[in-house]
């Protein structure tokens, strides 16, 4: 189990906000305070079926007998929390106010008399550490290497449903949850922002849109597949979707504001012939337990913090761009970049990056 970092960071929180304690529910919230452990079974809700209760001197673990051995054996060994095990007809709400009477305890959901302080926990977790950072950086490229083997992989014919499967197969067998995955091919691609697959058959054109998450960390990622020549309004919206793109991260530094940096983007959109595009796809924000942490808005709230992720992911007609990457002190880094993709090169305040092309095949 890795150091308790986390937990030094939740009661720093209790203290600031004079809370006596923070009840968890959530399965992002679970990973992040155990170091990666998992409290999942369903995956399509946010909530575990383990619960998390730390006080500034004592962290409980609210789950069913029924579940309680493997969490205590797999996902909480050596974590250091004592165990309330309520029978599985009983559910865990009663044990957790009895535990909570008398106290001022916050939540990450609503739950009964509680304030929920879920944003200003995200806050706080944004932050991350550096072995949550190497972490980060084997989930990216692991992620970012399965999206790129299916897309070259992939083959006219398939159906977006098979081309899901593909990638997903590819995640899954590294214990990785595919938390989001998007497939639009040929129109479709032109036509929605947010393509969950369908039974439409591939005949030219692919979009793979990836968001990965292992241990609570979520890295996000999009590549597209072209079947022949691109056409040549393509061509072209690709240049100035990575000038817009380009914009944005080249302004994602230590101590900017996020609303500041969204703007420059609604700037470039403007310069490159898409004055309202941006209005048609939220455009990313900061990353880590969540594939957004939250969305950054016009005149919203939030500054840019060393050893935070971001994924910007800005949109044309035709085409999107994607990746998660670490702000450091001087410097960003893609940890969804492996290398072995086709990249393009794209120039802002005196910086060339390489950004992912389309793949043409």
């Amino acid at each position: 189990m890795p150091s308790d970092a986390a937990v030094t960071k939740i009661r720093a929180f209790l203290k600031a906000r004079k809370l006596d304690g923070v009840l968890l529910r959530t399965r992002s919230n679970f990973a992040w305070a155990t170091g990666g452990g998992d409290n999942h079974i369903v995956s399509t809700t946010a909530l575990g079926v383990a619960d998390l209760l730390i006080l500034a001197d004592n962290i409980y673990c609210i789950t069913s007998r029924m579940e309680a051995a493997r969490i205590r054996d797999e996902e909480l060994a050596g974590f250091g929390c004592e165990f309330v095990t309520p029978e599985w007809y009983e559910g865990n709400d009663e044990a957790i106010l009895q535990l909570c009477a008398g106290k001022a305890v916050g939540a990450d959901v609503w739950f009964h008399h509680l304030p929920n302080v879920a944003n200003e926990l995200a806050q706080v977790r944004s932050t991350l550490t550096e072995e949550e950072m190497e972490r980060y950086r084997r989930l990216g490229r692991t992620a970012a290497k399965a999206l790129e083997a299916a897309c070259r992989e992939l083959q006219r014919g398939w159906t977006e449903h098979e081309i899901a499967a593909h990638l997903a197969a590819k995640v899954m067998r590294e214990g990785i949850n595919p938390q989001v995955l998007l497939v639009a091919t040929d129109e479709r691609i032109y036509r929605y922002r947010h393509p969950i697959p369908t039974d439409k058959r591939l005949d030219r054109y692919a979009m793979l849109v990836l968001c990965a998450e292992k241990g609570g960390l979520v890295a996000n990622a999009t590549r597209f597949v072209h079947f022949g020549d691109l056409p040549p309004a393509l061509e072209e919206n690709k240049r100035k979707l990575a000038e817009i793109e380009i914009a944005m991260i080249a302004a994602t530094r230590p101590g900017a504001k996020m609303a500041d940096i969204l703007q420059r983007g609604i700037e470039a959109y403007q310069r490159v012939g898409y004055p309202d595009d941006w209005r048609l796809l939220h455009q990313g924000g900061p990353s880590g337990y969540a594939s957004r942490e939250f969305l950054v808005v016009p005149g919203g709230e939030g500054v840019v913090r060393a050893q935070q992720a971001f994924a910007w992911n800005p949109a044309i007609r035709g085409i999107k761009m994607e990746d998660t990457f670490l702000v450091h002190e001087a410097d960003i880094e893609f940890i969804t970049h492996t290398g072995e993709w086709v990249y393009m090169e794209a120039a802002s305040e005196g910086r060339t990056y390489l950004r992912p092309d389309i793949l043409i095949r």
